[in-house]
């Protein structure tokens, strides 16, 4: 009968890799256990003060509570379009060509939902971040993967796509800095790719939520930059990261007047926007004072060098990510074979660790594990203790001792 049968739509989602040790965290977590979480990259600081102080200011004021406006309140807009000429030297119409988001997931999927016809073709990474394939996988299009990685590779696997689907592809879905990657591109890159998509009419959409976590002195471009992007790119942005406001849900669709407006129109059925309180304090962030990004900034890169170097110490090497919040650290040689989310249940159980198993960006993640800089410098010294003990109980040779000495 129907009614015990699965959902078609819920039926084409895959398990949600990351709920199994999610699982597994919590009930460690309820036994009393003392778990280090680098699993999920949700930001441990607060954002900051005067953001909080305009939320809570605009909330007082009673005619703050009423519907909001969907696609977003003009000086929120404004103040988009304004982060983008200081930031990128790119402008933006703020009434054609910016979209406020209830973070860049609702976005996208929603941007999926207002582009897909059933059975299109979408070139998404792989490994990458879930929404980037399920928002469309839930639109009813078929995904066909590209590397991660940018390059020769990348340009090839975006020809065969074009060459030998059917139907062709209506649009490539790119993130970078990437989740889980840390990958970073340079401006010449985005310039390929958008002479490529406009020439082949295929969309892009750019996932910019890690624009201002960066830890070399080249801020990553935004693909709009390139003269001639807007004729095909949407760009998301995020306040989740940048300002540490990832649970009041704000990001912004940028670009394409076509695509915003399809989002924008789509959206205009689905939701009222976001409390206006919550825009009104997002605006502050974006005019106001900048000095904590420079601060989040700092606060990541020193997280990275303590990763890096007691990893290192504990017997595990950490290849130092350039950009966003996350390393990309392969397993371990002798736990090669077990798999990526075997290893990350054991590193729970033995180490009382928890990391996102890569395999759960994509079947190209196999081999990895996502760490995230989610734990004060004290706590990732404590996760490489943990770490360098488990691997010992292994049999495994680790450092001396002298070498693990803090």
């Amino acid at each position: 009968p129907m009614i015990d049968e699965e959902f078609y739509r819920v039926k084409r989602l895959p398990p949600y890799v990351f709920a199994e040790v999610n699982a597994m965290k919590a009930a460690a977590r309820a036994r009393g256990e003392d778990i280090i979480d680098l699993g999920m990259g949700n930001p441990d600081t607060p954002p900051p003060a005067h953001v909080i102080e305009k939320l809570a200011e605009v909330a007082r004021k009673p005619d703050a509570h009423g519907y909001s406006a969907s696609k977003g309140i003009k000086g929120l807009r404004k103040a988009q379009a304004a982060y983008y000429a200081r930031r990128f030297g790119v402008e933006l119409d703020p009434e054609t060509e910016v979209v406020v988001t209830l973070g860049s997931k609702e976005g996208l999927a929603n941007l999926a939902q207002a582009i897909t016809a059933p059975g299109d073709i979408i070139l998404a990474p792989n490994p990458s971040y879930p929404i980037h394939a399920f928002g469309f996988i839930i639109a009813g299009a078929a995904i066909r993967h590209v590397p991660a990685a940018p390059g020769p590779e990348f340009m090839k696997s975006l020809e065969n796509a074009v060459r030998y689907s059917v139907p062709k592809p209506t649009a490539i879905v790119m993130g970078y800095p990437s989740n889980p990657t840390a990958q970073v591109v340079d401006l010449d890159f985005y310039a390929e790719v958008v002479d490529f998509c406009r020439k082949h009419e295929i969309w892009v959409l750019s996932d910019l939520a890690y624009a201002e976590i960066y830890f070399d002195n080249n801020p990553p471009p935004s693909i709009l930059q390139v003269p001639g992007a807007k004729d095909v790119a949407v760009e998301f942005t995020s306040m989740s990261k940048t300002y540490s406001m990832a649970g009041w849900r704000v990001g912004f669709a940028v670009g394409n007047k076509k695509l915003i407006q399809a989002l924008t129109r789509v959206k205009s059925y689905l939701d009222y926007g976001a409390f206006t309180p919550i825009q009104a304090a997002a605006v502050a962030a974006l005019n106001g004072p900048q000095d904590c990004i420079e601060q989040a900034r700092q606060l990541y890169k020193q997280r990275r060098d303590v990763l890096v170097e007691s990893f290192a110490r504990a017997g595990w090497d950490v290849p130092p990510p350039p950009a966003s919040m996350f390393a990309w650290v392969p397993v371990p040689a002798p736990f090669r074979e077990m798999g990526a989310l075997e290893f990350s249940k054991k590193l729970l159980t033995q180490a009382q660790v928890a990391v996102a198993p890569g395999v759960g960006f994509g079947e190209l993640g196999e081999g990895y594990v996502r760490i995230a800089l989610v734990e004060n410098e004290h706590r990732i010294r404590q996760a490489a203790r943990n770490i360098r003990r488990f691997f010992q109980a292994e049999g495994l040779n680790v450092p001396g001792p002298k070498a693990a000495a803090e």
